[in-house]
């Protein structure tokens, strides 16, 4: 008789001590309650954990980083939850140029960490960020103009699949597993332990930029922002905010990978405009440029519930799109609500759409947007109001970026994948032929699916 498989790790049971704690996620809105969760110390721990689950019959969430911006994705009622965050190992090859980290690992750690040894790794808007869910879905950033996307740099991953099986994935090692592991989104193939990602060498010193507006000049000054930022130099990555009317502003922050003098002179078309209440532009040693973009977020403390959105803008948004912005930016509340733009171009759109699993590569500016509230009784109006907007932004987006997920979207491989949709159906058909590892937008193993 086949032996039961035990869970191994730290063990955590719905009703033991530390149950709670293990609960609480950086949206308070995405906590759930499931039947077990496993802290993986090592890869086995990750592989006992899915034999166990699947004789238990009980469904499977991997979860990193905590920062899981819709429901039942890194939770589920009465499942088991696969918590990577202590595979956090971190090694760097300078010779070599190569870093391999365990997948636990928050953004902000390995950016500060290579950012003192002289090397750049990519990161997004937050330090506590998982590495391995940013990764997945593609990892977008101000950074990505100069070197790529976060999964643009990876070289190597190591997953357990379905019947716990440990698999390593690159170019030339399961190529196929590897092109839908770099934008295909996590929770999808298998559960990752392990990244190898290429380095590039930092500049000694970077210019860094915080510049502020009253609230009512938004409208002009996201009108130059997106006439200037996907055309300005690809050295500059550029993050523009607009928050709620009430008690919001709006500002917009980067960094230029070269000296104050020249980032002056590229900003001047920005600075110029309207009447700034606040501007920072210093050049900084790098990793005090890391710590600038990257200030503490604390994963455990957030008391905002958030619905967000997501989309791609093609082209400059015309004035008839600031009437459904101005609307939502009336009505929201809480001080992380409201708009940002990340500007596009340069190494992120020098590859092909098909390239990986990130299609989303010929935009000119990305979009999100996010409503946000603490009572419980707020939640469907707020939801509502994201979702709304969504349907009056349709006609100046295409698309929606897989790690700022909105369930909200119907059918919504095609919206996350464009048209590399199907193949990664096939792709998931060949690793999670049972769709063992599913959620309420997870990728749909293709039937008959020949993969190529």
């Amino acid at each position: 008789m086949k032996l039961k498989t035990e869970l191994t790790g730290r063990v955590i049971f719905k009703g033991d001590p530390g149950y709670e704690a293990a609960r609480k996620n950086w949206d308070p809105h995405t906590d759930r309650y499931p039947k077990v969760f496993v802290f993986a110390k090592k890869t086995k721990d990750v592989s006992n954990a899915i034999k166990w689950a699947r004789e238990n019959k009980v469904p499977i969430r991997p979860r990193s980083g905590r920062h899981s911006l819709e429901v039942n994705l890194s939770q589920v009622n009465g499942g088991i939850v696969i918590d990577v965050s202590d595979l956090n190992t971190v090694k760097l090859d300078k010779k070599k140029g190569t870093v391999v980290v365990g997948t636990g690992n928050r953004v902000g750690r390995i950016a500060n960490m290579l950012a003192r040894q002289g090397f750049i790794a990519p990161f997004g808007d937050s330090p506590t960020v998982g590495i391995g869910g940013i990764t997945l879905g593609g990892g977008i950033g101000p950074l990505q103009r100069s070197i790529g996307l976060i999964s643009d740099n990876l070289l190597e991953v190591e997953m357990v699949d379905a019947n716990g099986k440990v698999i390593r994935a690159s170019k030339s090692r399961n190529p196929d597993l590897f092109w839908a592991s770099r934008g295909g989104g996590g929770g999808n193939f298998g559960v990752y332990t392990k990244y190898k990602f290429k380095v590039h060498r930092a500049p000694a010193k970077a210019t860094v930029f915080r510049i502020t507006w009253p609230w009512n000049q938004f409208e002009k000054v996201f009108k130059a922002w997106q006439n200037w930022a996907p055309s300005v130099n690809f050295k500059l990555g550029s993050e523009l905010s607009i928050g709620p009317k009430k008690g919001g502003n709006v500002s917009m922050e980067g960094l230029f990978l070269g000296s104050k003098t020249e980032a002056l002179r590229l900003l001047k078309p920005i600075t110029s405009v309207g009447t700034p209440t606040n501007s920072i532009i210093r050049l900084v040693p790098y990793p005090e440029a890391v710590k600038f973009l990257l200030p503490p977020d604390p994963v455990l403390t957030q008391r905002y519930s958030n619905q967000f959105s997501s989309g791609f803008a093609k082209c400059p948004f015309p004035d008839k799109a600031m009437k459904p912005m101005r609307e939502f930016l009336e009505n929201v509340e809480g001080e992380d609500a409201g708009f940002f733009f990340l500007n596009w171009g340069g190494a992120v759109s020098r590859k092909s759409p098909k390239s990986t699993a990130f299609y989303w590569r010929k935009a000119k500016f990305y979009v999100e947007w996010n409503s946000s509230w603490t009572k419980a009784s707020e939640a469907a109006k707020n939801i509502a109001i994201v979702r709304t907007t969504r349907k009056k932004l349709q006609p100046f987006i295409v698309g929606s970026y897989i790690n700022v997920p909105d369930q909200g979207i119907k059918n919504s491989g095609p919206v996350y994948y464009g048209a590399n949709y199907a193949r990664l159906r096939r792709v998931k058909a060949k690793y999670d032929p049972k769709n063992v590892f599913n959620n309420p937008q997870s990728i749909i193993p293709a039937k008959n699916a020949k993969v190529k």
